[in-house]
């Protein structure tokens, strides 16, 4: 009854031309089952292409050397699986996580989504893309150990006897086809390329063409199945991302060019679609920001190195896109944790869990360009970058590092578009205070799959200490409850009306009734910064609720002001969350909340209240106070709730103010 509710919502969310185009691509699957519409390659043609110019070299080459080893003992990181030892090779059907092996039934027939058939699918998938492969290449490329390279000739045979062309969950998700694709490129262009001595002799031959073979069905499977309509997010970049970079690297076959132009069409297309004119993307989540961004990086640069150019609208976006991940961070580069994230990389260039994926798009961008103010923020040239752009890349980087422009002259404030909203002081500087408002759409597409229920949410952010924190992501497939927990109104910085969330979820990934947000008013001034906005999310109620919020910083002082709103006819239970970074010491004093982190010290209250605060560390049951830094890992942290009953229109005023030792 679950999955028909499921479906019966998922169909509602759909255009006549989407439910028309799903039923050909259903019709399509069961004739693929039957053997028509099956790739049948002829041999490849011509040479490979490199996928970069950039040259490959890295600051510390014995962290990959270490990392490859690890690979070849078969430990790996999977998520909250860490040194995880899934032999070598592992086993490609078999989720890590629960133990559970996926049948090799037919893939697109498969249902992923189904725990008992499959596991964990985001634990099984995580392998199959096969960042480790790039980290076995890299090692081989620094150190001329044929171990390595041999590694990646053990793993990619045993990948193609345990994945077979259609069958299993490894051949349903096209974005996971994409994925493994361009780290395919990667991997070919480090291990020697057509050169390879993998490839020398009979046997080599014989591996080069097997592998030649599975690209090609790669591509012709992505082709086949793009994610349209109301999919057509991240998914369908990433897609493009796979059958560029197949096309382009191995030009092998009739249909490459054809795939080639097809790819790069859509990549300019979706890079402006999937996208706001002011940088934000439109999924609403920061880590898919960068892995937008980041997509359109690697294709950008593999097309540069390939004598395909991309236009100037573009490389325009994308220097939107990095620009406003400087906006976002503070003055220490954090980032808050807004909307959905499951840890993706495309490609694992940097085998170091510290590795910051937001310093390094903005390291890149400074080359790309010729951008001061990113070159200052990032603070130093990473080895993806070098891996990506070269030694004279890194000789641009440190010129721009010189530059005595202010890192903050480039940075915006406001970004209207994507609804988010920067006050504050100091900006980079150690006493910098940064409050960001998110007063934007809850997500893209009709069901916008990876936005959070947190309208009028607030981070803040003082001498690079987080303090307001969004807590993040932690589940997808599975565990609905915690799932709906951290995407829910309770796990944000915001007002909630009678435990209801401000969106009305149907499912793990469909918001079937969207909250509406909107910035009424906004001055950022040397003396003050204030923003005012509203949302509609309770509306949707029999007594409608709306709720609207200002915030107001007078720079002369050290307090800020947040005054929610409520105005409705009838009675209301509503609560006020506040969530604190599990590093903060928290006290509650009678009516005030004392919160301590580094040098900073902050006081929360609510003046004009008789409602005393209640503090909230990791609780199961509720659930609240909990803080999730990397996917299906979750933490306790402060999180204090005002609570109490309204009717009619109120306000209710909370002051925080704030202090340096």
């Amino acid at each position: 009854m679950k999955n028909i509710s499921w479906l019966i919502a998922r169909l509602m969310r759909m255009s006549v031309p989407e439910v028309l185009y799903r039923v050909r691509k259903a019709c399509q699957t069961e004739l693929q089952a039957k053997g028509c519409f099956v790739a049948r390659p002829n041999s490849a043609e011509g040479m490979s292409r490199p996928a970069v110019d950039g040259g490959i070299f890295v600051a510390d080459a014995d962290l990959y050397l270490r990392a490859a080893d690890s690979v070849l003992n078969g430990r790996f990181n999977i998520f909250a699986l860490r040194d995880c030892d899934l032999g070598f090779p592992p086993k490609w059907n078999r989720d890590p996580l629960t133990g559970i092996t996926a049948p090799l039934g037919f893939g697109k027939k498969l249902n992923y989504r189904d725990e008992a058939l499959v596991g964990n699918i985001k634990y099984l998938w995580e392998p199959n893309r096969h960042l480790e492969l790039v980290t076995l290449a890299q090692a081989y490329s620094f150190s001329s150990d044929e171990k390595y390279a041999n590694g990646c000739r053990e793993l990619l045979q045993s990948w193609f006897e345990e994945c077979p062309y259609l069958l299993g969950v490894n051949w349903t998700s096209s974005l996971e086809l994409g994925v493994r694709l361009v780290n395919w490129a990667f991997a070919w262009q480090l291990l020697g390329g057509d050169d390879s001595f993998l490839f020398a002799g009979p046997d080599g031959q014989k591996f080069r063409s097997r592998w030649l073979e599975s690209v090609y069905q790669h591509c012709h499977f992505i082709n086949g199945y793009f994610s349209r309509f109301s999919s057509a997010n991240n998914h369908l970049l990433g897609e493009y991302m796979g059958l560029f970079a197949g096309s382009t690297v191995w030009p092998c076959w009739k249909e490459s060019a054809g795939w080639q132009k097809k790819a790069k069409a859509g990549l300019e297309a979706e890079a402006i679609t999937q996208n706001f004119p002011d940088g934000c993307n439109r999924e609403q989540g920061i880590w898919y920001h960068h892995e937008v961004a980041d997509m359109l990086l690697l294709c950008g640069l593999i097309g540069q190195s390939n004598d395909v150019s991309f236009s100037d609208a573009y490389w325009m976006q994308l220097e939107s896109m990095i620009e406003f991940i400087g906006s976002m961070a503070d003055t220490k580069l954090n980032i808050p944790m807004i909307g959905d994230s499951d840890d993706a990389v495309m490609v694992r260039f940097v085998p170091d869990e510290d590795f910051s994926v937001f310093r390094s798009l903005l390291a890149s961008g400074a080359v790309l360009f010729t951008r001061a103010d990113f070159a200052q923020k990032a603070g130093l040239f990473d080895d993806k970058s070098r891996c990506l752009l070269g030694k004279d890349g890194e000789s641009r980087f440190n010129e721009l590092l010189k530059s005595e422009q202010s890192e903050a002259e480039g940075f915006r404030r406001s970004y209207p578009d994507g609804g988010y909203y920067i006050l504050g002081c100091d900006f980079e500087t150690d006493r910098e205070v940064k409050l960001i408002v998110d007063a934007g759409p809850l997500g893209f597409t009709s069901i916008a799959a990876h936005g959070h229920a947190d309208a009028l949410s607030m981070v803040l952010s003082i001498g690079g200490n987080e303090l307001l924190i969004d807590p993040g992501t932690y589940a997808y497939h599975t565990e609905r409850k915690w799932r709906d927990y951290f995407k829910g109104t309770s796990a944000h910085n915001t007002v909630r009306i009678d435990g209801l969330d401000q969106s009305v979820s149907g499912g793990n990934f469909m918001w079937t009734r969207h909250a509406n947000a909107a910035c009424v008013s906004l001055g950022l001034s040397a003396e003050e910064d204030f923003f005012s906005g509203t949302h509609d999310g309770y509306s949707r109620l029999d007594d409608p609720v709306t709720h609207s919020r200002s915030i107001s910083f007078l720079k002369d002082g050290t307090e800020i002001e947040v005054s929610d709103s409520l105005d409705c006819s009838e009675s209301h239970e509503m609560e006020i969350f506040w969530h604190l970074a599990e590093s903060c010491g928290v006290e509650i004093d009678d009516s005030r909340v004392l919160v301590r982190s580094a040098n900073v010290n902050l006081e929360i209250s609510m003046p004009d209240s008789a409602m005393k605060p209640e503090l909230y560390q990791g609780d199961d049951e509720i659930p609240l106070g909990w803080i999730s830094r990397r996917f299906d890992s979750k933490v306790p942290c402060p999180t204090i709730v005002w609570k109490g009953t309204f009717t009619g229109k109120t306000e209710y005023l909370t002051v925080f103010k704030y202090n340096f030792d």
